[in-house]
């Protein structure tokens, strides 16, 4: 992605955050974050209370899987145009539009079907919620990249957290209050009733005009060229065209422009979060293994790491725009694994409720931060002609590795002990720290690239 000039683009201060796209961001992040809890945690919540067995509770979190795999259809999501609505909003917002649509109408579709009595058809509304989800997250990704320049991607990603958090504390704490003072069919109508707000954001929103790489078209010319000069005919030419333009291309498209530093680039998104991911997946288990309440764990870890989350993500978005990517990613890299020493230093102290705030502050600002500057490196990185396909690769890349290595987190937890745990994780961001160095030489991130 081509980056305008500082001056041209750099809102002074806090102003970046008046931005009429930065504004849009907070609700279309919550309109992102609203679904994931609802065929997740809400979801498994929802069947165990109604007496669902386990067996089948766990065969239905796989539903979950559509974010892990959105890679596979975010080309069509690039280049495909849904008939009639792309004509009238854009490509972006039309398939903004079509999957908040699906999002709802399966949410109300469970609302209206018992789990107790027709178990299939819940999960097929969960099936339909969960791929409308990881879609939409698609659409939003290539929007927010193409909406604004590289100086106002961190403040894009800053709102688009805040509001993505916020869904995920309505979907949560805010579904099971519902449930529990109506019924769970109330919960998923008004959860249902709440995707409305990302469809009035994508219907009052602008289309982004992408400057498309000059060299993309040309590439794709040289294979059309070559279709033309084979055995190919009709369909099958066709067919081979549009494959090799929206699947492959954006791939030769990346080390095209990356040479030799694309691999040092994947490994970089491949290991950067893996140590917070790698300390969150034992984090409750930790704290109440510590000693300490599950209020103090809600009110402390839960709500106040929210805000704490909040405030870094809104720095790191300020930042970003004031001193721009590269210098930020390097202090991130370092400053995500050093925190995790400060649970280490919590797992000696004991369950000292001003040492969990401490902890929590530490970390949660941290990780706001680390995310919001990460978005908006994954931003910088793609070209806006392939955007959707190139940043659902390097979102999927960037949980994956984390995710995996998570499963075995009670095993060395259990083997090791706190104190030796957390030293781990934070061993495991050397790595990144280390990537993050090398790129300044091989591709820095806030210099142009070319092919």
């Amino acid at each position: 992605m081509t980056e305008s000039s500082p001056q041209a683009t750099l809102y002074p201060g806090w102003r970046v955050y008046l931005n009429p796209r930065v504004i849009g961001m907070l609700f279309l992040g919550f309109s992102a974050g609203l679904p994931l809890l609802l065929v997740g945690g809400t979801f498994t919540a929802w069947l165990r209370d109604l007496g669902i067995e386990l067996a089948a509770i766990g065969f239905l979190s796989w539903v979950g899987m559509a974010h892990s795999i959105k890679v596979l259809w975010a080309p069509l999501v690039d280049r495909l145009p849904l008939p009639g609505l792309s004509r009238l909003l854009g490509r972006r917002r039309a398939w903004m539009l079509a999957a908040q649509i699906a999002v709802a109408v399966s949410l109300l579709g469970m609302a209206l079907t018992d789990p107790r009595e027709q178990l299939w058809l819940v999960a097929v509304w969960a099936v339909v919620a969960a791929f409308g989800s990881a879609t939409q997250d698609v659409a939003i990704d290539a929007y927010r990249v193409e909406a604004s320049p590289d100086t106002h991607q961190a403040a894009m990603a800053a709102t688009y957290v805040t509001g993505y958090r916020v869904a995920i504390l309505a979907a949560g704490a805010g579904a099971l209050h519902v449930a529990a003072v109506g019924s769970w069919s109330l919960s998923y109508g008004v959860m249902a009733a709440l995707m409305a707000v990302g469809m009035v954001t994508t219907l009052i929103s602008r289309e982004p005009v992408a400057e498309v790489d000059r060299f993309a078209p040309e590439s794709e010319e040289r294979v059309i060229q070559y279709l033309a000069d084979t055995q190919h005919t009709g369909l099958r030419q066709r067919v081979t065209a549009w494959f090799i333009g929206a699947v492959v291309c954006p791939f030769t498209d990346f080390f095209q422009r990356y040479g030799r530093a694309a691999i040092v680039i994947l490994l970089f998104v491949a290991t950067f979060r893996i140590s917070d991911i790698f300390m969150g997946v034992m984090a409750n288990p930790f704290y109440l293994d510590l000693g300490f309440t599950k209020e103090q764990i809600a009110n402390i870890a839960a709500a106040f790491g929210l805000a704490m989350t909040l405030v870094g993500a809104a720095v790191g978005g300020l930042m970003v725009a004031r001193f721009g990517i590269a210098r930020m990613l390097i202090g991130t890299a370092f400053m995500a694994p050093a925190t995790n020493l400060t649970f280490a230093w919590l797992a000696g102290l004991g369950p000292e409720t001003i040492g969990l705030v401490a902890a929590i502050v530490a970390d949660n600002v941290t990780g706001g931060l680390s995310i919001s500057v990460f978005i908006a490196y994954l931003s910088s990185l793609t070209n806006t002609r392939y955007t959707a396909t190139q940043y659902a690769l390097f979102s999927s890349l960037m949980t994956l590795p984390g995710q995996f290595l998570g499963g075995f987190t009670g095993v060395v937890a259990e083997n090791v002990g706190w104190i030796g745990f957390f030293l781990i994780t934070a061993g495991l961001g050397i790595p990144a720290i280390l990537l993050a160095v090398a790129l300044l030489w091989l591709a820095h991130p806030d210099r142009p690239t070319t092919p």
